[in-house]
């Protein structure tokens, strides 16, 4: 049997396979340069694969390509599903529907006189000296103003004109709309109205109806509006995906990552859940391992093609209930990830008096310079001419044949050509690897800037965390990052270029809910708060419909002061005593203040219910040289660093075994990645084929 773990990226889409059917490894084991073949104890192997997500010519999905190539089928002979247990995917389809505006045609029923309150929204100026405003396009492309109205109390003020309704849901049906977001004020509480709204428009075919009191039940009109609006505009798009990849797999179970870092079945996958779907399993991923190799306190750095995300962990899960993802406003639970547009494809340009990174990427078509399709200079290309990557090493997927190495050539020729340019710009005497130095300098600090904001400016020392690195890029500027930081210590899993694939095998099924409670905090409150906690939980256990026996029960309260809007997640306890405690423990560090004689409000509750699941093991391996035996590196190569070059030796990781020790400069070559170890920094294998990376004292180099 298979199971099959997939992260659909910007550039790649990565393949984990687990399995125990040795035809399929001797299959791909006659392909060592395309696939890393890991045996498991138990009779099982682990393979991982990467492939490009966008190759039009090759074939139509990558996921699916990927699973034909490592079960050796051709693409016109139908997959033998039988032999798939399971599928867990992480999809960037949704997201880059939202970035690239492709979503559903969509329109809004709101209630009358609230017409344009999406547009107004909260009139935040992000650039205050800004004289132009250039408002956000809007998700929805036509607006039905209904004639409705309950008050606060849940008042019926104004009953629905059915007639009128149905009229004008037949008009915009008639338009070719399908799809409809009903977002009524304080429906959050009185959601009669939006429930007899939604029974019209599915008696006059609309295909997707996204109701406001479903989507997000909470107060504030705006934010649960848009992310009603953004769930009907992408829940199409991700149907169609998931019915294509279910026509291709059928009787498989299906299960995709949702944003809140949580696995949910193929039929339950909503747009509301979907952004942060990719992102959300290199979380997991870089969680989960850190915390078998020992290590409590992470900031995971995943860089991959296109971006670059960044989160802090510190005992469990961050999420935030409020977030802007690409220009719109959400409000679900997701993951507390900081994402930058810097990655391996972040195009390199030179405005005329500085040097300018991304944000405009390069992506999988044509990509970097070196990937033999015409593309701009990118991060990677810097590192090409840095010595840092070398083409020898790195998968040879590239050409019209998909079979030619990186092209170096064309990347000395740009950078020397760039150098020229800047020299008589700027009169300055630099040369090209000074030039993509300079660079990777840039990216460097955008990255750092971006941990920064999670950890520092929250209150967090980052020098007692680990930096876990992954992402087909993360290893090559991984002690660069951690210089820039001060932080002493680096964690690279075996698995660390494909993770956010391999969390997708690490993750629990996790089921949300959260109810609006808008209320003092009171001891007289606690009996109401676990009411509402006993509906939300057995919401929640509704989705996820397994036994009683097996899953874990969370619940969290948000709170905030009176008159304030931030609020702070806490556990939820029967004593208000506690709570205040841990409220004003965080607010202390976040904040550096706390006030003392302001009430707390209840903003919200939340429950989650989480279901373990069976995860893969990870071998111990076992030194065969003896301890005094240094490893051997393959080749030792030029690379620029720390304004130099270097003579440094290039070793392969699966040569590396238990208690080796490699001083910097080094280059380890993965089959999946390249770690560059910088001068001033150690590498060590561990018995779990963790490599960890440690800051030595300048003066205290020794061999």
């Amino acid at each position: 049997m298979l199971k099959v773990f997939a992260d659909r990226g910007g550039t790649f889409t990565d393949i984990v396979v687990v399995t125990n059917n040795q035809a399929i490894i001797d299959g791909v084991s006659k392909h060592p340069e395309r696939f890393l073949i890991v045996p498991l104890p138990n009779q099982q192997w682990i393979i991982v694969y990467k492939l490009l997500s966008e190759n039009p010519e090759q074939y139509q999905d990558a996921a699916i390509q990927g699973i034909r190539d490592i079960m050796g089928i051709a693409s016109n002979e139908p997959i033998p599903t039988e032999a798939i247990e399971v599928v867990k995917m992480g999809t960037t389809v949704a997201t880059n529907a939202l970035l690239e505006r492709k979503g559903d045609r969509v329109v809004l029923l709101v209630t009358k006189g609230f017409k344009d309150t999406l547009r107004i929204g909260y009139q935040n100026r992000p650039n205050i000296f800004a004289r132009q405003i250039i408002l956000p396009t809007m998700l929805y492309e036509q607006v039905i103003e209904i004639d409705e109205r309950y008050d606060a109390k849940g008042n019926e003020l104004i009953s629905i004109n059915i007639e009128q309704v149905k009229s004008d849901l037949q008009g915009v049906y008639h338009t070719g709309i399908r799809s409809c977001a009903i977002v009524f004020m304080h429906s959050d509480r009185y959601p009669k109205h939006e429930q007899q709204i939604a029974q019209f428009a599915q008696e006059i075919g609309f295909t997707q109806i996204s109701v406001s009191h479903r989507v997000s039940p909470l107060m504030k009109l705006v934010s649960r509006g848009d992310t009603t609006v953004v769930d009907a505009y992408l829940t199409p798009i991700l149907r169609r995906y998931v019915n294509r990849i279910v026509s291709q797999l059928p009787g498989v179970k299906l299960m995709f990552m949702k944003s809140d870092g949580g696995l949910v079945a193929a039929e339950q996958f909503q747009g509301k859940d979907s952004i942060l779907s990719g992102p959300a399993g290199g979380i997991v991923g870089a969680v989960q391992t850190s915390k078998r190799a020992g290590f409590e306190l992470v900031i995971t750095f995943d860089m991959g093609g296109t971006s670059t995300d960044v989160a802090h962990f510190k005992g469990e899960y961050e999420r935030q209930l409020d977030s802007e993802i690409a220009g719109v406003r959400m409000r679900v639970p997701v993951l507390a990830i900081n994402t930058i547009a810097a990655g391996g494809g972040s195009v390199l340009f030179f405005d005329g008096s500085s040097y300018r990174v991304g944000p405009k990427s390069a992506g999988s078509n044509p990509g970097p310079a070196c990937y033999r399709r015409g593309g701009p200079l990118a991060v990677t290309d810097a590192n090409v001419m840095l010595g840092k990557i070398h083409p020898q090493y790195f998968p040879s997927v590239f050409g019209i044949d998909g079979n030619l190495p990186l092209d170096r050539d064309i990347v000395i020729q740009k950078f020397t050509q760039l150098t020229q340019d800047i020299q008589a710009a700027t009169l300055n005497d630099c040369t090209p690897e000074q030039v993509a130095a300079g660079f990777i300098a840039i990216a460097v600090e955008n990255m750092a800037n971006a941990i920064k904001k999670i950890s520092l400016q929250r209150g967090y020392d980052v020098s007692q965390y680990v930096l876990c690195c992954f992402g087909g890029a993360g290893g090559q500027v991984a002690c660069l990052i951690a210089n820039t930081l001060g932080m002493k210590k680096i964690f690279l899993h075996p698995y660390a270029g494909v993770l956010s694939a391999y969390g997708m095998g690490l993750a629990d099924v996790r089921a949300i809910r959260e109810g609006g409670v808008e209320q003092s905090l009171t001891q007289a409150l606690i009996s109401q708060l676990q009411q509402l906690m006993a509906y939300l939980e057995t919401q929640a256990r509704r989705e996820i419909n397994e036994e009683l026996s097996q899953l874990e029960v969370i619940r969290k309260a948000n709170l905030k002061y009176q008159g304030t809007n931030s609020t702070l997640t806490v556990n939820f306890a029967d004593n208000v005593v506690a709570m205040r405690q841990e409220f004003e423990t965080e607010h202390k560090s976040r904040y550096g203040f706390i006030q003392l004689d302001k009430t707390l409000i209840v903003e919200s509750a939340s429950v989650e219910v989480i279901q373990k699941m069976d995860t893969p093991e990870e071998p111990l391996i076992i030194r065969t040289r003896p301890l005094y035996e240094a490893p051997v590196s393959v080749e030792t190569v030029r690379m620029f660093t720390a304004e130099r070059w270097h003579d440094t030796p290039i070793y392969r990781r699966e040569d590396l075994q238990p208690e080796d020790i490699l001083n910097g400069p080094a280059i380890v070559i993965e089959k999946i990645s390249t770690i560059v170890v910088e001068p001033n920094w150690q590498a060590r294998l561990t018995a779990h084929n963790h490599l960890i990376l440690e800051r030595v004292r300048e003066c205290g180099l020794s061999g």
